[in-house]
């Protein structure tokens, strides 16, 4: 049984699902955060260089500068069986800055820093479900140079060049709670059914199992970081008249790659858990002598992971936003959009160990089977002052996790966001931003099935519930 452990550790690493839904954030405008994310058909300036480029060349200055940093405060429950966990996250602070310069009046470029993907999630060590997560980490930086052309006064386009990088940490159990038990009687309760003499020596045994029924035995950690990779953002803003306007944007799909990711492992107890493996494997030894079926060959044994490297490969969907926005009056604004988010380049997740002579054998394959989504999306402004703007916004964002592929690493689900945001201008050129949003999830069940420690399949099912909240800052100047 060579995979035994090794699948049970990494077989949901957490490339596959962490938040947006999926592992995409939108928190790269905190003015935009306020209108609900819209922007592929608004005329941003420097931030419409994540959302269309094609609206940056609409600068009405010749320098524009904006930053801003949200905060992300996540909260997740799954209830199992009689039991009820929370999570206790960290919260994430993904942030963007944009530089946009105006060339001449039909040309500008610029550039962007930005975390587009990115989440995180912390059950603890030792509940119900650490063998499939205990806390993970991912984030995902992208610089992007940009240009932008006016083509005509009602036509413009622009694209961008994406250069992403990041890095991601995971902790989950080897052999988690309750693990050491089940195995114990699966395994030896067809022995003491069929010779009750062994009892006496399989009773101390299972009573040092028990000890871990609530602890983790044994964890491992994986860190690694995302080289360098490449993409493309284009787009095209059309006003068909003074009150219309349409924008189609597309965000290419990147391949991350972690090339050389560090393994660690943790213990409750290294000593006393080897001298119990020990004597559970003589048990197995005794049991197959006896013609028991459907016992590890080799045994249960922790995997030399440690003494290796990692690597896996993680695809961030591409995009395409179509977009309309509306301008009543000279105060009011009102845009929608939809988002196509490509999930379904998402399969598996391939981890591969080296050396290859020595871990190989536990290299596996995960399906994932993500399915596309969309994200619809409506927001509007209001000019209150010379000084005040003010935004609400709302969206609905699809899950790309099929029921049979949920699992806690991050509870998917569809999600219902409301937001609403001011900017503020102490000077002309000054604007000071602020936006809340309330994201709620709704609940759904789901299971993901992976495999024990005797190889066997196992399914873990929960109810899941999540919602966040997140407050944004932002502060732009213009020259």
């Amino acid at each position: 049984m060579k995979q035994i452990i090794a699948l049970a550790s990494l077989a949901l690493l957490p490339f596959s699902q962490v938040a947006a839904e999926g592992f995409q954030v939108n928190a790269q405008s905190t003015k935009q955060a306020g209108m609900g994310h819209v922007g592929a058909a608004l005329k941003l300036g420097a931030e419409s260089m994540h959302f269309n480029p094609a609206g940056l060349v609409y600068m009405n200055n010749a320098v524009e500068l904006s930053a801003g940093v949200s905060g992300v405060f996540a909260y997740a429950k799954c209830q199992t069986g009689n039991e009820t966990y929370k999570s206790n996250n960290t919260p994430s602070t993904p942030l963007y800055i944009n530089a946009g310069f105006k060339i001449y009046d039909n040309l500008a470029a610029g550039i962007m820093i930005n975390t587009p993907y990115g989440s995180s999630i912390n059950w603890g060590n030792d509940w119900a479900g650490a063998h499939l997560v205990q806390d993970i980490a991912l984030k995902a930086f992208n610089v992007q140079p940009t240009v932008s052309w006016k083509i005509t006064d009602r036509l413009s386009i622009g694209a961008g060049l994406m250069m992403e990088f990041g890095n991601i940490t995971l902790n989950r159990a080897l052999i988690g709670p309750g693990a050491m038990t089940n195995m114990a009687n699966s395994m030896m309760g067809p022995v003491l059914e069929k010779y009750p003499m062994f009892k006496p020596m399989v009773e101390p045994i299972l009573t040092e199992m028990q000890r871990y029924d609530d602890a983790s035995a044994a964890s491992v950690s994986l860190e690694g970081k995302a080289g360098l990779r490449l993409g493309f953002n284009v787009g095209a803003m059309f006003d068909i008249n003074d009150k219309f306007t349409v924008g189609l944007s597309y965000r290419s799909k990147v391949t991350a790659k972690v090339k050389e990711g560090d393994i660690s492992l943790r213990y409750a107890n290294k000593e006393h858990l080897e001298a119990l493996l020990g004597n559970v494997n003589q048990l197995i030894q005794t049991a197959a002598a006896m013609g028991i079926p459907n016992l590890p060959q080799n045994g249960i044994h922790v995997p030399p992971l440690e003494s290796g490297t990692f690597s896996a490969e993680l695809p961030l969907p591409d995009n395409w936003n179509v977009g309309l926005t509306y301008r009543p009056t000279n105060r009011w604004t009102v845009s929608g959009e939809v988002q196509f988010v490509g999930w379904s380049a998402y399969k598996s997740l391939d981890v591969n160990f080296e050396p290859a002579a020595e871990l190989g054998q536990y290299n596996i394959k995960a399906a994932k089977e993500y399915k596309n989504t969309r994200i619809y999306r409506i927001g509007t402004q209001f000019a209150a002052t010379n000084r005040l703007d003010v935004r609400f916004g709302a969206y609905y964002d699809e899950s790309p996790v099929k029921d049979e592929y949920l699992n806690p690493e991050t509870p998917s689900m569809n999600k219902l966001g409301i937001t609403a945001g001011l900017s503020f201008r102490p000077i002309q050129p000054l604007s000071v931003d602020f936006a809340f949003s309330y994201v709620t999830g709704f609940g759904r069940d789901g299971s993901y099935t992976d495999t024990d420690l005797l190889g066997l399949p196992r399914t873990f099912s929960g109810h899941y519930n999540a919602y966040a909240l997140m407050p944004a800052i932002g502060i732009s100047y213009n020259f």
